[in-house]
């Protein structure tokens, strides 16, 4: 019997779903295959790549305990320090208290002046602490003097003293590598004479030296300079001071009071206004203070303007106004300014004698050094030219006794 036309369209929709169930059928299995073989796959070249890796490593093993079998292993917390080809413990003390053998560093400004100004809140050091005075050199160029320096220094024990020298950069020191001077560039930025470059250069010199805690002492110093006691009198005397020398007085003249400016003002007012040689001996308090201080230095960089110059103000102001009982107001860095002008007296060869020398050792005057009445001012003079290296290194033993 013929089908009716809907029973037609019911089969034919009957036979339509079965053909898209079995479709979707078929394509779940496609994938699933296909899933199954790219995890295979992969999974076996995770594990070649795997056993290639332990082979290597087991291969590294095997060759390091070969030829280290009896060396325990390193524990090292600081592997990308190196000094001399040999690793170091950063976290050591050795490194803590002495981190810049070499004095290269990386650190910023800030981060140098926040690690510097660091005052330990105990009292007692966990180790036997010999004080050193730091010898810090702001020079241009090279050192003409240094052969004098390097006798002064001959003999000494180098744990009662250090040498830092701030020079424009990229410039190195010609001394050979048994000379305290070997080497002791500091990071150095310009200077120009001055300027706010001055202090600083200071204050670079300062920093860097601070990071050495067994500095206790701290003298500032040009090319031109030359010690006029030997090492073992210019130890004993700094060490054991209970002030620091910054000198500091107040000049009502145009080239004191003269220079300044009321933009200081509310911070510095004029009676607080002091003059003084940039040629300082600071003590680790005061040393640590400069270097922390920020205030008072940026109004001396803003408002000490030629003519006024903030190495000649800067400290001698600051440590007025908030520490002057731990400065003697006095130099120990003899000069001779009686010639007049900008720049003091410069002696060459022609100069030096036994006679000027020892005026310069003791003159005749006191000073006061802690409690007591000294003879002993002045530890330091300058300025010598290159010519005077020669005399002077013939006096040395006979009238500076080194």
């Amino acid at each position: 019997m013929a089908r009716s036309r809907g029973e037609k369209e019911e089969s034919f929709h009957d036979k339509n779903t079965g053909f898209l169930k079995l479709l979707q059928v078929v394509s779940f299995l496609v994938v699933f295959v296909v899933g199954v073989v790219i995890g295979l796959v992969t999974s076996a070249h995770i594990n070649r790549h795997l056993g290639a890796q332990t082979e290597t490593y087991s291969f590294i093993n095997h060759f390091s305990s070969s030829s280290k079998e009896t060396t325990p292993p390193e524990t090292n917390y600081c592997p990308a320090v190196v000094q001399n080809c040999e690793k170091v413990d950063c976290l050591s003390m050795a490194t803590f208290l002495e981190p810049n053998k070499n004095l290269t560093h990386g650190m910023s400004d800030n981060e140098l002046f926040w690690r510097a100004s660091f005052v330990p809140g105990k009292k007692e050091y966990p180790y036997e602490r010999v004080p050193k005075v730091a010898f810090l050199f702001m020079t241009r160029g090279p050192l003409p003097l240094m052969l004098l320096w390097e006798r002064f220094f001959q003999g000494h024990d180098n744990k009662l003293f250090s040498v830092y020298v701030h020079v424009v950069p990229g410039y190195r020191v010609n001394a050979s590598t048994t000379s305290p001077f070997y080497r002791r560039e500091i990071p150095s930025q310009p200077v120009s004479w001055g300027s706010v470059t001055l202090v600083d250069a200071e204050r670079h010199l300062l920093a860097n030296a601070l990071l050495d805690f067994s500095n206790e002492r701290f003298v500032l110093l040009s090319e031109s300079c030359i010690p006029v006691y030997n090492f073992p009198t210019v130890y004993k005397y700094l060490t054991g001071s209970k002030n620091s020398f910054v000198e500091s007085y107040d000049d009502a003249g145009r080239f004191g009071r003269g220079r300044y400016s009321r933009r200081m003002l509310p911070g510095i007012q004029l009676y607080q206004w002091r003059k003084g040689s940039q040629w300082f001996e600071l003590g680790r308090t005061l040393a640590a203070i400069i270097v922390a201080e920020v205030r008072y230095y940026t109004v001396f960089s803003k408002y000490c303007l030629p003519a006024c110059y903030p190495d000649e103000h800067y400290m001698a102001t600051y440590f007025n106004m908030f520490h002057g009982s731990l400065n003697s107001n006095r130099t120990v860095t003899w000069v001779d300014w009686s010639v007049g002008g900008p720049h003091p007296a410069m002696y060459g060869g022609e100069n030096v004698t036994e006679d000027f020398v020892r005026s310069i050792r003791n003159n005749g005057a006191l000073c006061q050094y802690n409690s007591e009445m000294t003879s002993i001012c002045n530890l330091f003079a300058r300025k010598f030219a290159p010519t005077a290296l020669e005399p002077l290194l013939e006096l040395a033993s006979s009238v500076m006794e080194f």
